[in-house]
């Protein structure tokens, strides 16, 4: 990167109360700490834990003295914090922040948004110097719709709500659904011998996909190594005649979140049929096998997220395979 620290601006001290600085390893407790006291008041459907800040600080193409910060009271207390995310070729980057509820109004929020802002312009200047990209900056920014607050402070900053996603929940102690693989198609669990077709797979299923970008193999390890990923839960559908995958589910499961929302939950984070596999009731069959691997486990509810515009026509598999919204949550984004 041809930026360090050092070039940042970070948020004025004297007018946050706060000292704001880069995350390190040494900082993990602190932060998450911070995350979790908020999530106790704000009651987030998700919110990041330990384990996945610690992911986040082994990102090459997001470097942690760069991409995030810590705003920290006079007795060390991380009592703010933002990050943004980007790949090189990206058209967009993706930011996350929170404030510790017992210094909220005080303008931290809008700080840390504008320090946001100029990281990305950074990014955009920087990629576009290496040849990656020469899109203009763009950052999007997701919140769930309970959080008016957020929006508030998003509007005020003239940002637009661009998309709309729903959380959808399955009970699992209804009748599960049948819908048997069709012939000439294999369901595995899966392993790490798929783990490179699936990428590929991913990469062929998503690209209609709006806001979806293809994962490069950092981004992908990532995603198979979140603290939550369950790939006993998982499976990969496979065409035995050319070994190629159809499709396929993976799924994570949080002990923490079943904690606090008071019931477990088996999540499907991605869900993608190739296209040359379409209309043949692959998703259908994964779903199904889900719900039953869920169940086994032990799982009360079978749950989701899909974009509410999906192209594929999601949404109405979906309900038709017994899912029922409970939650909305919006994407927001500016260009710089």
């Amino acid at each position: 990167m041809p930026f360090d620290a050092a070039s940042q601006s970070l948020p004025d001290t004297n007018a946050t109360g706060l000292h704001w600085r880069p995350a390190t390893a040494a900082d993990l407790d602190n932060w998450a700490g911070l995350i979790a006291r908020t999530a106790a008041v704000e009651h987030p459907v998700w919110y990041e834990k330990r384990g996945d800040l610690a992911h986040i600080l082994e990102s090459s193409k997001n470097p942690p003295q760069t991409s995030t910060l810590l705003g920290l009271d006079s007795d060390g207390a991380a009592r703010a914090y933002g990050r943004i995310a980007k790949n090189p070729e990206g058209d967009k980057a993706t930011g996350m922040a929170c404030v510790d509820p017992e210094w909220q109004q005080r303008g931290i929020g809008s700080a840390v948004l504008v320090w946001q802002e100029e990281q990305v312009r950074v990014r955009f200047r920087a990629d576009a110097v290496a040849g990656h990209t020469t899109a203009p900056p763009r950052l999007r920014i997701q919140t769930e719709e309970q959080h008016e607050h957020q929006a508030t402070l998003l509007m005020g900053h003239g940002y637009g709500a661009v998309r709309w996603f729903n959380e959808m929940h399955r009970p699992l102690s209804a009748e599960l659904p049948r819908a048997p693989l069709g012939a000439g198609l294999e369901l595995r669990t899966l392993d790490p011998t798929l783990f490179e077709p699936v990428r590929q797979a991913h990469n062929d299923a998503f690209r209609d996909h709006w806001g979806s970008e293809p994962k490069d193999e950092e981004a992908w390890r990532f995603t198979l190594e979140e603290p939550t990923a369950r790939h006993d839960l998982s499976a990969v559908v496979l065409d035995p005649a050319t070994g190629e995958v159809a499709g396929y589910q993976l799924t994570s499961f949080d002990p923490d979140s079943a904690s606090d929302r008071g019931f477990k939950e088996g999540y499907t984070e991605l869900l993608g049929v190739r296209r040359a596999f379409r209309g043949r009731g692959i998703a259908q069959a994964l779903l199904a096998d889900a719900m039953r691997r869920y169940t086994g486990a032990g799982m009360d509810v079978a749950s989701l997220d899909v974009d509410s515009a999906n192209p594929t026509g999601a949404l109405e598999l979906y309900l038709g395979m017994g899912y029922a919204p409970v939650n909305r949550s919006m994407t927001w984004e500016k260009m710089l």
